[in-house]
């Protein structure tokens, strides 16, 4: 099964919502917006993340940067 997750990034925290293929809600929560926090989320082997999207503020280019996460963006 895949899945998908939605990170909603402010300064201090971020709310993570991931679902599954049918768009059933499987997991939310808030973690802290640091590379260290979403890292057990994001590369959990319960989940397989087709799409990992995110709305975020001017910040959000030191979670996706990480070299360590589950993406590269370029």
């Amino acid at each position: 099964m895949e899945h998908f997750a939605g990170l909603d990034v402010s300064v201090k925290e971020t709310s993570v919502c991931i679902v599954d293929d049918t768009g059933r809600i499987v997991r939310e929560l808030k973690v802290a917006s640091e590379p260290e926090a979403l890292l057990p989320v994001l590369t959990n082997p319960l989940y397989r993340f087709k799409r990992i999207g995110l709305e975020a503020p001017p910040r959000w280019h030191s979670l996706v940067q990480a070299p360590y996460l589950p993406w590269n963006p370029y």
